[in-house]
């Protein structure tokens, strides 16, 4: 609880309690061919543990899983079951961001893959919706570099917000000295595991 004297926290900023994690068709079949990959489902698995840590929601997509298979299994042991989608937007998966908003969600922080197909499809769409958007830069990826910057380039100019996994983290734990700190801050300390 924040002491009386302060002023009230900043809107922009995200909030474990108006946030959910959205991770967005990281599956085995495609991942190999996304640059930078280990790293992506690396960032996307220390926000999913954070998440759990500070009851952040966390939903997830498969993208035509009888193509590109099912989720990486790191992160599927962690999200369990996932919607099946056709579409390239999650916008497909609308039922389960009405049940967000029925919660008290205003924001998402999406993570996943392709940034130039999926995550910038759902980020415009939500974004139309009036959801706060939220990119964590190093936790999305594409196959080509050039893809993957042009589409944090029109994602942020449409109205996302730009992040990084590391300030996620500190953002939704707000501040130093509780036990929900130490754990975060276990996950900020992990090294990238070896190739």
């Amino acid at each position: 609880m924040e002491p009386e004297h302060l002023p009230p926290r900043s809107p922009e900023l995200m909030s474990a309690d108006n946030t959910a994690l959205l991770v967005i068709d990281v599956q085995e079949r495609l991942i190999p061919h996304i640059t930078d990959h280990k790293r992506i489902v690396w960032n996307i698995r220390r926000l999913i543990d954070a998440a759990t840590i500070l009851g952040v929601r966390v939903v997830g997509t498969e993208q035509y899983p009888k193509g590109l298979g099912p989720t990486v299994p790191v992160l599927a042991e962690r999200l369990g079951t996932l919607p099946e989608k056709l579409m390239f937007s999650c916008r497909e998966c609308w039922n389960l961001f009405n049940e967000l908003k029925a919660q008290g969600m205003r924001n998402l922080l999406v993570t996943g893959i392709e940034t130039h197909v999926c995550v910038q499809q759902t980020v415009l769409d939500f974004l139309a919706q009036g959801w706060g958007v939220y990119v964590a830069a190093d936790a999305v990826g594409s196959r080509h570099r050039i893809d993957y910057e042009i589409a944090l380039r029109r994602m942020e100019v449409s109205g996302a917000v730009l992040t990084t996994t590391e300030a996620a983290l500190f953002e939704w734990c707000v501040r130093a000295g509780t036990d929900q700190f130490k754990k975060i801050s276990r996950l900020v300390q992990e090294s990238l595991p070896d190739e």
